[in-house]
């Protein structure tokens, strides 16, 4: 699943491509993803209609981001909010016209950010895109190879509100609410295991499999060990570690092991900084001793056994 650090990145990049586009055309292939957002969705004819109806001839003005969801602003303040989840992809390739006219101008390529789909690297659409957007200059598409994700229209932003979507998220990692005493007093009351605690979204959003792996890593905490056991000088080492990677991984354009292609059609190259994920049974970068792999709530986890405790 793209983590944070990815989704941001693709967000900049569709922000700079489809912002003040106008939506001329839509097509839903699988209304299932435009149905709901639950586990046992069933194709819904009326949700398929009221997206394709209500987005028809509208504008996008602003792309955001909440944890690891995607929210596009229409104008006469229609939403679309959408979640990649394990498979999902969104792709973005403009028309060869629009693409030659904006060259200079570095705004108008191909922008593509999610799950690796290697068919959408040279076939747009194909067999796994299930939402087509036809733009002004070109097309968005959003692909999933397994339909774990969702697409979702709401027609105004109370309509949107109503659902509550992000009441269970906790607070984003580089906003100045995610503070160390905050981070310390929502750990208090955990007593899981701290690296599913930091993944579970309530206490801090977007950290994934890999940021946990590496965040715990660079404070020197074993992932297995019970949140509330830890004392205030790791807590605080956490926390800023956490602000710290989240910071570099976005500098760096994400982590190339989730295909994604920034404005200048190079990778997120932030895996080329990755001290133990992906890199089990290899020699710790600080001693030397064989990274180990475990699970932790079916997460495979890598971590040093001698150098985090």
């Amino acid at each position: 699943m793209p983590e944070l650090p990815e989704v941001e990145n693709l967000r900049r990049g569709l922000e700079k491509s489809i912002l003040g586009q106008i939506i001329l055309k839509v097509e839903v292939n699988k209304p299932k993803l435009v149905s709901g957002k639950g586990t046992l969705r069933s194709a819904s004819k009326k949700k398929k209609q009221e997206f394709t109806n209500g987005l028809t001839g509208e504008k996008f003005v602003a792309v955001e981001r909440r944890a690891k969801n995607l929210i596009f602003k229409l104008n006469h303040d229609k939403i679309i909010l959408a979640h990649m989840k394990m498979t999902g992809q969104f792709a973005y390739l403009p028309s060869r016209k629009a693409s030659a006219r904006q060259a200079r101008k570095n705004r108008d390529k191909k922008v593509m950010g999610g799950h690796p789909i290697e068919l959408s690297e040279s076939t747009l659409p194909n067999k796994h895109t299930h939402i087509i957007f036809h733009l002004e200059k070109g097309a968005l598409y959003y692909n999933d190879t397994r339909m774990f994700g969702y697409v979702l229209y709401y027609p105004n932003e109370k309509e949107f509100e109503k659902e509550n979507h992000f009441i269970k998220l906790g607070v984003e990692p580089l906003d100045k609410i995610f503070t160390a005493k905050y981070f310390a007093e929502s750990l208090k009351n955990k007593k899981g295991k701290i690296k599913s605690v930091i993944m579970s979204q309530d206490v801090v959003t977007g950290v994934g499999n890999i940021y946990a792996d590496e965040s715990l890593f660079e404070a020197r905490i074993d992932p297995r060990r019970s949140s509330n056991t830890l004392r205030p000088k790791e807590v605080e080492k956490l926390h800023d570690v956490i602000i710290d990677i989240m910071k570099r991984a976005i500098r760096a354009g994400g982590s190339s092991v989730a295909t994604y292609r920034l404005l200048d059609e190079t990778r997120g190259n932030y895996a080329r900084e990755h001290k133990v994920y992906g890199k089990a049974g290899l020699p710790c970068s600080r001693c030397g001793k064989p990274l180990q792999k475990i699970l932790i709530q079916t997460r495979t986890t890598i971590f040093c056994p001698r150098c985090q405790k």
